[in-house]
C-alpha cells in the first residue's frame, strides 16, 4: 500500500506542474484572444501579436524622428508620467532590449562579519553619476514568489560572483530556492 501511495504522489509531481502550465497558457490564450470580438479561435491572438509587431517596427523606424522628440518633451512636462514611462521602458529593455540586465549573478554579504548572504544581480558598476565613490556597485536582489526586490549599494569586497547561468539563478530566487539549477 505504501508503494502505491508513493507512485500516486510521484504521479502528482509530474502531472500538477504540467497541468498548471497548460492551464496558464490556455487562460492567457483565451484572454488575449477574447480582447477582439472575432468568431474564429486564434484570430484575435494573431491580430494582437501582428499589431504589437507592427508598432515595434514603426517605433524603431521613427525612433529619431520629430514625433519621438515631441513625445519626450511632453513627458518632461508631466514628471510622474515620465518616471512611470522611463521605469517601464528600462525594465522592458532589461529583459528584451539590446542592453540585457541581470547578467552577473552574485552573492552579497550584507554585514561585515555576517555569514548570511543574499543572491542578486549587479545592475550598475559605475556610480560616479550618483556621487558614490569607486569600489561600490548596485546589486538588485529579487524577492521570492514576488515581482519586487531590494536595491543595495554594496562594496565590491562583499560580493562573490556566481558562475551559474543568470536565468537559472533568477528561477531559483523566484521559486524560493526549490528549483534545481541546470548546468
Amino acid at each position: 500500500m505504501k508503494k502505491i501511495i508513493n507512485y500516486f504522489l510521484q504521479g502528482l509531481l509530474y502531472i500538477v506542474p504540467i497541468s498548471v502550465m497548460f492551464y496558464v497558457v490556455y487562460l492567457t490564450f483565451k484572454t488575449i484572444d477574447g480582447i477582439l470580438p472575432f468568431q474564429f479561435p486564434g484570430l484575435g491572438l494573431i491580430v494582437i501579436i501582428s499589431l504589437i509587431t507592427f508598432i515595434g517596427f514603426v517605433g524603431s523606424a521613427i525612433i529619431a524622428s520629430p514625433i519621438n522628440l515631441f513625445f519626450q518633451k511632453l513627458l518632461k512636462r508631466a514628471p510622474l508620467l515620465q518616471i512611470i514611462y522611463s521605469s517601464m521602458k528600462d525594465l522592458m529593455n532589461t529583459f528584451v532590449g539590446k542592453k540585457k540586465g541581470f547578467n552577473q549573478a552574485v552573492l552579497v554579504r550584507l554585514y561585515e562579519n555576517s555569514t548570511i548572504e543574499r543572491i542578486g544581480f549587479i545592475t550598475n558598476e559605475d556610480l560616479s553619476s550618483l556621487g558614490i565613490k569607486d569600489g561600490k556597485v548596485l546589486v538588485y536582489c529579487p524577492d521570492s514568489y514576488n515581482f519586487s526586490g531590494m536595491l543595495f549599494v554594496a562594496e565590491r569586497s562583499y560580493i562573490t560572483p556566481i558562475t551559474a547561468n543568470s536565468s537559472e539563478i533568477m528561477k531559483l530566487i523566484v521559486s524560493g530556492g526549490v528549483t534545481e539549477i541546470d548546468n
